[in-house]
């Protein structure tokens, strides 16, 4: 009998049409026919189709109504600097904070201007952050390899990304160097190549690591092993970025590029503490418009840091309201802010222009796209993706913001000459990250930022690394 009821079911799937499906939940043929018929091309339709075919989607939901001309006046505008460009990596996080810190330095010293190496801090935040992941696969060495704290590390044991933390923690840690002194290389610039070598080779530690663990191998030794490890790693980022400087010479230049006094030789710490004048940790909070959360409550990201001895990302979530005041207060004063944003929406690139008017997806597309910034946040289709220096605000009569304006880091490529300019709809809507020097901070929300942090996960939607 039962070879009798197995012998029919298989005829009856032999008979069955070629890639017939009836599992629920699955799309049925009734299900097919329903959506296909659910709405008929018009003329107009049949139009548009052969326009997106042979056009860039934003080309024709452009909205032209909105394509004038920009207004660039700014009743508050900081002192301009030069435009920098990460090329192909992910180091906007460095380029803001060194643009805020050089900013300042040009501000406390009227006329004299320095660029910082962005390869010099980026060496030993790539040999921190292979540290981070080594230490991270032994603290978690007891637990299956398909736990979500070790998939964590496995799945990106290295990185290019990061926030303001990065600069505060490095530099603090290894001081700064010119520009000059540790130029940039094609690793630096271009880091996905390298990045993908010192993954792989992390990775191989990482077992290697977990096998030590398992084998009950004494502490000293796995230390031991991992300092092997990170020496190799080190050998690699001197081959690809070249090696650090223990000590050069140099001397300042003024805005005009007049060479001033004579030169002296620093250590990187050294020069640290004479162009930024002391620890950058302690003298800022990190603010963020997060409306999944409570307000005036402050977040920490667990395992999210640059160094294993350094600070998690920690964030005081606020309205936009008080964001803004903060930012004017700021900018009122001269200081530019490291700000991060969902660049990628709504930008018109060739103008260098952020407004949500820019493109009309919805007439193009016949439908509408109306989630809100909570909303958006939760399903991972906005977050903070691009940190850029605040740099300028129009203020209406009211005190209140009508546009902001942004160094950027992608060269002197639009028509703002390497700035973005953005209006406030934009700016409340995709503006995450704003990091603020505590003198402009109301005593209020700095209090509040000193409480006991809430730790959230990594893998929250809105604490992906700025890059």
């Amino acid at each position: 009998m039962k070879r009798h009821l197995i012998f029919l079911a298989a005829l009856m799937a032999l008979s069955a049409p070629a890639g017939a499906q009836t599992k629920a939940g699955g799309i049925s043929q009734g299900m097919l026919d329903q959506i296909r018929g659910s709405r008929k091309m018009t003329a107009s339709d049949r139009a548009l189709a052969n326009a997106i075919a042979a056009n860039s989607i934003d080309n024709l939901a452009k909205n032209h109504a909105n394509a004038g001309l920009i207004d660039t006046y700014f009743s508050v505008e900081t002192p301009k600097q030069s435009i920098t460009d990460q090329q192909q990596s992910g180091r906007c996080w460095m380029f803001s904070g060194m643009n805020v810190l050089r900013a300042a330095f040009a501000k406390r010293t009227d006329s004299l201007r320095v660029d910082f190496s962005q390869a010099y801090l980026f060496f030993y935040d790539q040999l921190e952050k292979a540290n981070l992941f080594l230490q991270g696969v032994i603290e978690t060495a007891g637990k299956p390899i398909d736990d979500t704290r070790v998939q964590f590390f496995f799945k990106n044991p290295i990185n290019d990304g990061g926030t303001f933390c990065g600069v505060a923690d490095l530099a603090d840690k290894y001081g700064l160097v010119p520009k000059e002194v540790m130029p940039e290389t094609y690793s630096s610039d271009n880091t996905a190549q390298m990045a993908r070598l010192v993954a792989s080779k992390l990775r191989e530690y990482g077992l290697d690591l977990r096998r030590m663990v398992a084998e009950g191998k004494p502490e000293k030794d796995i230390e031991a092993e991992k300092t092997r490890m990170l020496g190799t790693v080190y050998h690699i980022l001197v081959l690809t970025i070249g090696e650090p400087p223990s000590s050069f010479s140099y001397a300042f230049k003024t805005d005009k590029g007049r060479t001033v006094g004579a030169a002296k030789t620093y250590t990187p710490l050294e020069f640290f503490k004479e162009v930024v004048g002391g620890p950058i940790n302690g003298t800022f909070i990190m603010a963020m418009n997060d409306p999944r959360r409570p307000y005036y409550k402050t977040y920490e990201v667990e395992y999210d840091r640059h160094t294993y001895d350094g600070h998690n990302w920690k964030y005081i979530n606020l309205p936009m309201d008080d964001i803004e005041q903060m930012a004017i207060a700021s900018l009122k004063d001269g200081r530019k802010l490291y700000s991060s944003y969902d660049v990628g929406k709504f930008l018109d690139r060739t103008r260098g222009y952020a407004d949500t008017a820019n493109y009309d997806y919805a007439s193009l597309m016949g439908t509408t796209f109306g989630m809100d910034k909570a909303e958006r946040i939760s399903t991972y289709d906005s977050g903070s993706t691009h940190a850029m220096t605040l740099t300028a605000v129009d203020l209406d009569a009211d005190g209140k913001a009508r546009k902001w304006k942004v160094e950027n880091s992608w060269g002197d490529w639009s028509q703002q000459n390497g700035y973005l300019i953005m209006t406030d709809n934009w700016f409340r809507e995709f503006m995450f990250r704003l990091v603020v020097n505590k003198k402009y901070v109301p005593a209020k929300i700095l209090k509040l930022s000193e409480q006991e942090p809430v730790m959230v996960m990594p893998e929250d939607p809105l604490f992906a690394a700025d890059r």
